[in-house]
Parts: C-alpha cells; sequence; structure tokens
C-alpha cells in the first residue's frame, strides 16, 4: 500500500525519482557561466548512445522525493535552477515548477522534447534527438535550440529541426565530447557559413566542475 501511495504521487508529480541535486556553473548553452543550481530527475528511454549520464535511465535507481524538500533545498543555494534528467518531462513538471515559481525562482529545462511539455518555464533549452524526436508543441515555445554534433549528418539534423523552432529561438551546435577534436573544427567551419548557428561548448567540463 506504502508503495502504491508513492507512486501514486510520482503519476502526480508530488514526487521524483531524484538522482542528483547540485549547485554549480551553468556549462552550455545561452546561460553558460551563471551561477545555477541542478535537480537532474531520473528517467529516460530515449537512450542516446552517447549520454555521458546513462546512470540517469532507470528511474527505478533513484528515490522518490518529496518536491517539497527538492524546492527546500534549492531556495538555500540560487535563484536560477536548471532541471534537466535523464529526461525531465518523462514526469509531470507542474507541481515541482509551481512550487519553485512561488519562491521566486528563474527556472530552465534542459529537455529532448520526447513527452509532451508541462511546468512552467522562464527558459526551454530544447535539444532533440533522432531516435526519439520531440513532440511538436515544444519547437514553438523553445527558447534555444541545441544540436549535439557526433557525426557529419548530425548538420543535416540540425537543419531539419531548426525549420520547425521559432523565430526567435538562438540556435547552437555543440560537439559531442568524446568526439570534440575531431567535430569542433566542422562545427566552426559551418557556423562561419551558416551564422544564424552559434558554437556551444560544455565549459563545465574544460573547468573540471560538475
Amino acid at each position: 500500500m506504502v508503495e502504491e501511495n508513492v507512486m501514486d504521487l510520482v503519476e502526480k508529480g508530488l514526487m521524483l525519482p531524484l538522482m542528483e541535486e547540485f549547485y554549480t556553473i551553468q556549462g552550455e548553452g545561452y546561460h553558460k557561466g551563471t551561477a545555477a543550481y541542478f535537480i537532474r530527475v531520473g528517467g529516460c528511454d530515449v537512450g542516446c548512445h552517447w549520454c555521458d549520464v546513462k546512470e540517469s535511465w532507470n528511474a527505478e535507481t533513484h528515490p522518490p522525493t518529496a518536491i517539497d524538500s527538492i524546492i527546500a533545498n534549492a531556495e538555500k543555494y540560487s535563484d536560477t535552477i536548471v532541471i534537466t534528467g535523464g529526461e525531465p518531462l518523462t514526469w509531470d513538471m507542474g507541481p515541482l515548477t509551481q512550487g519553485l515559481k512561488a519562491k521566486n525562482m528563474k527556472i530552465h529545462i534542459e529537455t529532448s522534447g520526447a513527452y509532451p511539455l508541462t511546468g512552467v518555464w522562464d527558459w526551454i533549452c530544447l535539444s532533440p534527438k533522432k531516435n526519439k524526436l520531440p513532440e511538436g508543441e515544444i519547437y514553438k515555445k523553445a527558447h534555444e535550440l541545441k544540436v549535439i554534433v557526433y557525426n557529419k549528418h548530425d548538420f543535416i539534423f540540425a537543419e531539419e529541426q531548426a525549420a520547425q523552432v521559432g523565430k526567435d529561438c538562438i540556435l547552437y551546435l555543440q560537439p559531442e565530447w568524446s568526439v570534440r577534436d575531431k567535430m569542433v573544427p566542422l562545427i566552426v567551419d559551418y557556423v562561419m557559413k551558416h551564422p544564424k548557428w552559434k558554437v556551444s561548448l560544455q565549459t563545465h567540463k574544460y573547468l573540471n566542475i560538475p
């Protein structure tokens, strides 16, 4: 019965499978260099072979945690909150984001968009993946589009995705970390030829911080 009650609360977004939470510097995209509190939610079935947090995939390995506890921890550190995963939209983000908003926090999400958009957001970073494409609504709401470049075909994929976002969405190409030395020169060349794009780097890895 207790387990059933917990799962019911998870379904309602009142508890979430929390993998980790930490205060650091945002390393990627538009807000790079900004101090932010990260909430990493477990659970993802998108299955990118190059994912650097595969331990986030199985939600059952991460304890269901009351959102009141998550919010209380977050407000100790920063008024800028980044919710990431895993794939956070696997779960209903409404209750968590409403609770954070009640504390006057700025709330960002990093998502593949593979599930319907829930929650209230100040910034949406959409990072689509080929093997589970975004749900349609999120394209027009995304503030930034971040495409991970692992091989040359990803430039074609990036243009396909860019054609679907709003005109004010900021476009980023980011090398996948394990092939960065190979892909960075290609990305630099591509951005110089197609200046609507910008380069994003995982600066937190160069800084050796979480």
